[in-house]
Parts: structure tokens; C-alpha cells; sequence
């Protein structure tokens, strides 16, 4: 049984900050590519930023600059610092990982509940 569990989303002021969260649990060998990914009302759910598990990140262009994805491997837990954040922010934001439950057992569709983030005065 693996899990991913979204925290630290809530109601932000224009130009403020958060911290997302995402924790995976369960029956895990290892986790590969970390990945946050946000949806908006009426639009498509779009890649936010991605981090393998050596630690190479990719961004989408309309956050480039102000947001930071990390990865804790101890903790099994992925990040995502939000800066100098704008309305157009606004959208619930799901984890989503490449889980490997063995040796030869990966998976790419585990996803979190979401967390709802909103970016307004």
C-alpha cells in the first residue's frame, strides 16, 4: 500500500509564500522521479516542476524563477517552495510520483489527494 499525502496549501496574499509538502508511504523500495503537478478551474492539469531522483529538476515556464522543487530521500518527502505568488497561481496542486515497491517494480501513476492553494487579496 503506497501513499502520497499533499500539506501546506491555504489562502495567500499576492506576492507571499508557501511551502508544499508531499510525504510518500507504504510498502516502498525506493522512489524515482518526483513530480507536482496543478489544476485550475476549466484548464488542464499542468506540470509545475519535476525532480529525478539524482536530483535533476525541470520547471514549467510560467513559475521559472519562483518556485523551488526539492527532495528529502530520507524522509520520502518532495517540496515545493512557492515565492512571490500571483492570483493565476491559484489551482489545487498534486503530487506525483515514479514509486518502485522492488527491485523490478516501478511505477509512474501514484498521485496525492491535492492540496488547494489561493492567491488572492
Amino acid at each position: 500500500q503506497v501513499q502520497l499525502v499533499e500539506s501546506g496549501g491555504g489562502l495567500v496574499q499576492p506576492g507571499g509564500s508557501l511551502r508544499l509538502s508531499c510525504t510518500a508511504s507504504g510498502s516502498i523500495f525506493s522512489i524515482s522521479t518526483m513530480n507536482w503537478y496543478r489544476q485550475a478551474p476549466g484548464k488542464q492539469r499542468e506540470l509545475v516542476a519535476g525532480i529525478t531522483a539524482i536530483e535533476r529538476t525541470n520547471y514549467a515556464d510560467s513559475i521559472l524563477g519562483r518556485f523551488t522543487i526539492s527532495r528529502d530521500n530520507a524522509k520520502k518527502t518532495a517540496y515545493l517552495q512557492m515565492n512571490s505568488l500571483l492570483p493565476e497561481d491559484t489551482a489545487v496542486y498534486y503530487c506525483n510520483a515514479r514509486i518502485c515497491t522492488g527491485p523490478s517494480y516501478c511505477k509512474t501513476d501514484y498521485w496525492g489527494q491535492g492540496t488547494q492553494v489561493t492567491v488572492s487579496s
